[in-house]
Protein backbone atom coordinates (compact mmCIF):
# COMPACT_ATOMS: atom_id res chain seq x y z
CA UNK A 1 0.00 0.00 0.00
CA UNK A 2 1.43 3.33 -1.04
CA UNK A 3 2.31 5.69 1.76
CA UNK A 4 0.48 9.01 1.62
CA UNK A 5 2.73 12.05 1.57
CA UNK A 6 1.95 15.03 3.76
CA UNK A 7 1.53 18.26 1.78
CA UNK A 8 2.38 21.70 3.11
CA UNK A 9 -0.63 24.03 2.88
CA UNK A 10 0.06 27.73 2.63
CA UNK A 11 -2.29 30.04 4.57
CA UNK A 12 -4.64 32.20 2.53
CA UNK A 13 -3.43 35.34 4.31
CA UNK A 14 -1.09 36.43 7.02
CA UNK A 15 -0.81 39.49 9.22
CA UNK A 16 2.95 39.42 8.71
CA UNK A 17 2.80 39.63 4.88
CA UNK A 18 4.42 42.69 3.31
CA UNK A 19 1.73 45.02 1.88
CA UNK A 20 1.44 44.95 -1.91
CA UNK A 21 2.96 48.02 -3.49
CA UNK A 22 0.73 50.38 -5.44
CA UNK A 23 1.00 49.54 -9.17
CA UNK A 24 3.10 51.99 -11.12
CA UNK A 25 2.36 53.44 -14.55
CA UNK A 26 5.65 54.41 -16.18
CA UNK A 27 3.85 56.52 -18.78
CA UNK A 28 1.06 58.26 -16.86
CA UNK A 29 2.84 58.83 -13.55
CA UNK A 30 5.48 61.18 -15.05
CA UNK A 31 2.84 62.73 -17.31
CA UNK A 32 0.50 63.66 -14.47
CA UNK A 33 3.51 65.13 -12.66
CA UNK A 34 4.27 67.24 -15.74
CA UNK A 35 0.67 68.44 -15.95
CA UNK A 36 0.47 69.26 -12.24
CA UNK A 37 3.75 71.17 -12.39
CA UNK A 38 2.47 73.27 -15.30
CA UNK A 39 -0.84 74.01 -13.57
CA UNK A 40 0.70 74.67 -10.16
CA UNK A 41 -1.70 75.78 -7.42
CA UNK A 42 -4.69 75.34 -9.76
CA UNK A 43 -4.63 71.60 -9.06
CA UNK A 44 -6.77 70.51 -6.11
CA UNK A 45 -6.29 66.78 -6.55
CA UNK A 46 -5.12 64.25 -9.12
CA UNK A 47 -5.26 60.53 -9.70
CA UNK A 48 -3.68 57.98 -12.02
CA UNK A 49 -5.41 54.67 -12.59
CA UNK A 50 -2.43 52.55 -13.72
CA UNK A 51 -2.50 51.53 -17.37
CA UNK A 52 -5.91 53.15 -17.74
CA UNK A 53 -6.42 56.90 -17.36
CA UNK A 54 -5.68 60.18 -15.54
CA UNK A 55 -7.84 62.62 -13.61
CA UNK A 56 -7.20 66.10 -12.22
CA UNK A 57 -9.48 68.44 -10.30
CA UNK A 58 -8.77 72.15 -10.57
CA UNK A 59 -10.06 75.30 -8.89
CA UNK A 60 -12.99 77.10 -10.48
CA UNK A 61 -11.08 80.33 -11.04
CA UNK A 62 -8.45 78.40 -13.02
CA UNK A 63 -10.86 76.46 -15.22
CA UNK A 64 -10.35 78.58 -18.35
CA UNK A 65 -6.56 78.81 -17.95
CA UNK A 66 -6.42 75.05 -17.38
CA UNK A 67 -7.80 74.51 -20.87
CA UNK A 68 -5.18 76.85 -22.34
CA UNK A 69 -2.34 75.18 -20.43
CA UNK A 70 -3.33 71.65 -21.35
CA UNK A 71 -3.64 72.66 -24.99
CA UNK A 72 -0.09 74.03 -24.88
CA UNK A 73 1.07 70.71 -23.36
CA UNK A 74 -0.15 68.81 -26.41
CA UNK A 75 -3.73 67.97 -25.37
CA UNK A 76 -5.17 69.45 -28.53
CA UNK A 77 -7.96 66.94 -29.20
CA UNK A 78 -11.15 68.03 -27.46
CA UNK A 79 -13.37 65.12 -26.45
CA UNK A 80 -16.29 66.57 -24.51
CA UNK A 81 -17.54 68.82 -21.75
CA UNK A 82 -20.46 67.79 -19.59
CA UNK A 83 -21.55 67.81 -15.96
CA UNK A 84 -22.17 65.32 -13.18
CA UNK A 85 -24.84 65.59 -10.51
CA UNK A 86 -23.50 63.48 -7.65
CA UNK A 87 -26.73 63.63 -5.65
CA UNK A 88 -28.15 60.11 -5.24
CA UNK A 89 -31.51 60.11 -6.96
CA UNK A 90 -34.39 60.39 -4.48
CA UNK A 91 -36.45 58.40 -6.98
CA UNK A 92 -34.07 55.44 -7.21
CA UNK A 93 -32.72 53.97 -10.40
CA UNK A 94 -34.56 54.09 -13.69
CA UNK A 95 -34.74 50.30 -13.80
CA UNK A 96 -36.34 50.01 -10.34
CA UNK A 97 -39.85 48.60 -10.30
CA UNK A 98 -42.23 51.43 -9.26
CA UNK A 99 -44.73 48.86 -7.96
CA UNK A 100 -42.23 47.46 -5.43
CA UNK A 101 -42.24 48.68 -1.80
CA UNK A 102 -40.14 51.85 -1.32
CA UNK A 103 -36.67 51.44 0.11
CA UNK A 104 -34.57 53.77 2.24
CA UNK A 105 -32.11 55.61 -0.02
CA UNK A 106 -28.75 57.09 0.90
CA UNK A 107 -28.30 60.84 0.45
CA UNK A 108 -24.51 60.74 0.83
CA UNK A 109 -22.72 62.50 -2.05
CA UNK A 110 -19.54 60.80 -3.31
CA UNK A 111 -17.69 62.63 -6.06
CA UNK A 112 -15.59 59.80 -7.52
CA UNK A 113 -12.02 60.03 -8.81
CA UNK A 114 -10.05 63.12 -7.67
CA UNK A 115 -12.79 63.93 -5.16
CA UNK A 116 -14.93 67.03 -4.89
CA UNK A 117 -16.66 69.46 -2.54
CA UNK A 118 -19.91 70.21 -4.37
CA UNK A 119 -22.95 68.41 -5.69
CA UNK A 120 -22.32 69.48 -9.28
CA UNK A 121 -19.07 69.17 -11.18
CA UNK A 122 -18.16 69.98 -14.76
CA UNK A 123 -15.90 67.43 -16.43
CA UNK A 124 -13.96 67.65 -19.68
CA UNK A 125 -11.91 65.15 -21.66
CA UNK A 126 -8.78 66.00 -23.66
CA UNK A 127 -6.43 63.73 -25.59
CA UNK A 128 -2.94 63.97 -27.06
CA UNK A 129 -3.35 62.99 -30.73
CA UNK A 130 -1.30 60.02 -31.95
CA UNK A 131 -0.68 58.82 -28.38
CA UNK A 132 -2.57 56.74 -25.84
CA UNK A 133 -2.72 59.65 -23.38
CA UNK A 134 -5.96 61.29 -22.38
CA UNK A 135 -6.90 63.24 -19.29
CA UNK A 136 -10.17 63.96 -17.47
CA UNK A 137 -10.45 67.44 -15.95
CA UNK A 138 -12.98 68.12 -13.19
CA UNK A 139 -14.04 71.32 -11.47
CA UNK A 140 -16.44 71.93 -8.58
CA UNK A 141 -19.39 74.16 -9.41
CA UNK A 142 -20.49 76.47 -6.61
CA UNK A 143 -24.14 75.72 -5.77
CA UNK A 144 -24.85 79.42 -5.21
CA UNK A 145 -23.36 80.49 -8.56
CA UNK A 146 -23.95 77.50 -10.85
CA UNK A 147 -21.50 78.99 -13.38
CA UNK A 148 -17.91 78.63 -14.54
CA UNK A 149 -15.92 80.15 -17.40
CA UNK A 150 -16.43 78.94 -20.96
CA UNK A 151 -13.94 76.89 -22.94
CA UNK A 152 -15.56 77.88 -26.23
CA UNK A 153 -12.69 80.27 -27.03
CA UNK A 154 -10.11 77.58 -26.27
CA UNK A 155 -11.72 74.65 -28.11
CA UNK A 156 -14.35 75.46 -30.71
CA UNK A 157 -16.01 72.09 -30.12
CA UNK A 158 -16.84 73.10 -26.55
CA UNK A 159 -19.52 75.47 -27.83
CA UNK A 160 -22.45 73.06 -28.19
CA UNK A 161 -21.28 70.82 -25.34
CA UNK A 162 -21.62 73.80 -23.00
CA UNK A 163 -25.01 74.65 -24.47
CA UNK A 164 -26.19 71.11 -23.78
CA UNK A 165 -24.77 71.17 -20.23
CA UNK A 166 -26.49 74.50 -19.55
CA UNK A 167 -29.78 73.17 -20.89
CA UNK A 168 -29.73 69.85 -19.06
CA UNK A 169 -28.05 70.78 -15.76
CA UNK A 170 -28.64 74.54 -15.41
CA UNK A 171 -24.92 75.40 -15.31
CA UNK A 172 -23.94 78.63 -17.06
CA UNK A 173 -20.65 79.25 -18.87
CA UNK A 174 -19.31 82.78 -18.54
CA UNK A 175 -18.21 84.16 -21.90
CA UNK A 176 -20.15 81.68 -24.02
CA UNK A 177 -21.54 83.48 -27.08
CA UNK A 178 -24.95 81.77 -27.19
CA UNK A 179 -26.44 79.46 -24.54
CA UNK A 180 -29.80 78.93 -26.25
CA UNK A 181 -31.53 75.56 -25.79
CA UNK A 182 -30.90 72.95 -28.45
CA UNK A 183 -33.51 70.34 -27.50
CA UNK A 184 -36.12 71.75 -25.14
CA UNK A 185 -38.62 74.59 -25.62
CA UNK A 186 -37.22 77.89 -24.33
CA UNK A 187 -39.95 78.10 -21.69
CA UNK A 188 -39.30 74.55 -20.40
CA UNK A 189 -39.03 74.45 -16.60
CA UNK A 190 -36.41 72.33 -14.88
CA UNK A 191 -33.23 70.53 -15.85
CA UNK A 192 -33.80 66.92 -16.97
CA UNK A 193 -30.36 65.53 -16.07
CA UNK A 194 -30.44 66.67 -12.47
CA UNK A 195 -31.01 63.74 -10.14
CA UNK A 196 -33.96 65.43 -8.44
CA UNK A 197 -35.81 66.01 -11.72
CA UNK A 198 -38.76 63.58 -11.66
CA UNK A 199 -39.05 61.27 -14.66
CA UNK A 200 -42.79 60.77 -14.40
CA UNK A 201 -42.88 58.08 -17.07
CA UNK A 202 -40.69 55.88 -14.86
CA UNK A 203 -43.00 56.39 -11.89
CA UNK A 204 -46.06 55.03 -13.62
CA UNK A 205 -44.49 52.39 -15.88
CA UNK A 206 -41.56 50.03 -15.21
CA UNK A 207 -38.38 50.49 -17.16
CA UNK A 208 -38.65 48.29 -20.31
CA UNK A 209 -35.56 46.37 -19.30
CA UNK A 210 -37.34 44.69 -16.39
CA UNK A 211 -40.47 43.50 -18.19
CA UNK A 212 -40.94 40.73 -20.69
CA UNK A 213 -40.42 41.89 -24.24
CA UNK A 214 -42.97 40.70 -26.77
CA UNK A 215 -41.56 39.18 -29.96
CA UNK A 216 -41.62 41.33 -33.06
CA UNK A 217 -44.20 40.49 -35.76
CA UNK A 218 -42.92 37.65 -37.87
CA UNK A 219 -40.45 36.50 -35.21
CA UNK A 220 -40.78 32.70 -35.05
CA UNK A 221 -38.03 32.19 -32.47
CA UNK A 222 -40.46 31.86 -29.54
CA UNK A 223 -42.72 29.41 -31.38
CA UNK A 224 -39.72 27.38 -32.46
CA UNK A 225 -38.49 27.31 -28.86
CA UNK A 226 -41.89 26.08 -27.66
CA UNK A 227 -41.98 23.40 -30.31
CA UNK A 228 -38.61 22.06 -29.28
Amino acid sequence: MAKLQKREVSPLSSTTDTPTETPRDDVRDPEIARVCAALGSAVVDSLVKPNDDMWIRVTADAWRSTGDTLKSLGYTYFGFISAIDWLPSPYGRGEDDPTAPPVERSSVIKQGYAGGDTRFQVIARLVQPFTTLGINIKVDVDDSLMAIDSWSQVFAGANWHERETHEMFGISFNGHPDLRNMYLPKDFEGYPLRKDFPLLARMVKPWPGIVDVEPLPGDDSEEEGDAS
